[in-house]
């Protein structure tokens, strides 16, 4: 017979856990990698661009209509840190994209039903999930960006030429400008560190959006050098699509959502991002 204390020794003992998902594979990579997946993911664009183009055409387009909202209400002094905030939300418009070469990488065929209906799949909820977490960062950058603005010059809203004089002439308006700038960069680092890997993994794998985030922000901490590198160029260049008043996205999205996906999949290796298709 087993005695009491066996029996209790026996149940405080950890029981393996029946189907718990292995712990995912982060690689080391550098910063040849990013070159080598920036090479890859134009030659993903220009092997299916009419997909690419969309995407970015309608980044581009949402763009100049917030734009023209902003013009017409007159708050011109939201135009620039809009615009620069944009980015935020850019992740999960290049979704599509990301889909576009996952497909191209399994052979997959291309089609327009089966990219939204993997987007729109009901086992993908929790990519909704991130695009909610990436739009609420916009909403706290347009708070920020409001407050900020309101310290330096108050209630008075300033015309775009006015605007533009303040804060290129005036040692307020530089201020405002930098603190403005560095506010929207910690922000801008922030979701990255949280998104660059999370959205395509979502795509990939059958996680939750909390694990896809935090396997997102290990990618970035044991990789910072390349990850830095990667931000930089994502930033360069949405600034110049910025610059070009948004015509740019037209090709920098679609080339940086693929080339994202490459990042991706050079970080996860692909017999650890196994999971059922979904159907088209």
């Amino acid at each position: 017979m087993v005695s009491a204390t066996q029996e209790s020794s026996r149940e405080g003992q950890a029981k393996p856990v029946q189907g718990r998902t292995p712990p995912i594979v982060i690689n080391t990579i550098t910063t040849a990698d990013i070159g080598a997946a920036l090479s890859a993911g134009f030659r993903d664009f220009t092997a299916a661009p009419v997909y690419g183009l969309f995407f970015g055409g309608f980044y581009a387009v949402a763009g100049w209509l917030i734009l023209g909202v902003l013009f017409f209400l007159d708050l011109h002094f939201m135009a620039y840190p809009l615009a620069a905030g944009f980015a935020l939300v850019a992740p999960f418009v290049a979704s599509g994209v990301y889909e576009v070469s996952r497909r191209q990488e399994r052979g997959l065929p291309l089609s327009w039903s089966a990219v939204f209906g993997a987007i729109g799949a009901s086992g993908r909820r929790d990519l909704g999930w991130m695009a909610v977490v990436t739009t609420f960062t916009l909403v706290i950058w347009i708070e920020i960006a409001t407050v900020i603005y309101l310290v330096f010059f108050g209630l008075r809203p300033l015309d775009w030429g006015s605007l533009m004089t303040a804060v290129t002439s005036t040692a307020n308006g530089l201020i405002f400008l930098g603190l403005g700038n560095l506010a929207g960069a910690l922000l801008g680092i922030t979701v990255f560190a949280i998104s660059v890997v999370s959205f395509p993994l979502l795509l990939d794998r059958d996680i939750d959006f909390v694990t896809a985030m935090i396997t997102s922000v290990r990618s970035v901490i044991e990789n910072p050098r390349p990850m830095l590198f990667w931000a930089v160029l994502i930033a360069a260049g949405l600034a110049l699509s910025l610059l070009s008043l948004f015509v740019g996205l037209f090709i920098v999205l679609p080339v940086l959502g693929h080339a994202s996906w490459h990042v991706y999949r050079k970080l996860i290796p692909a017999e650890e991002a196994k999971s059922a298709e979904p159907t088209a």
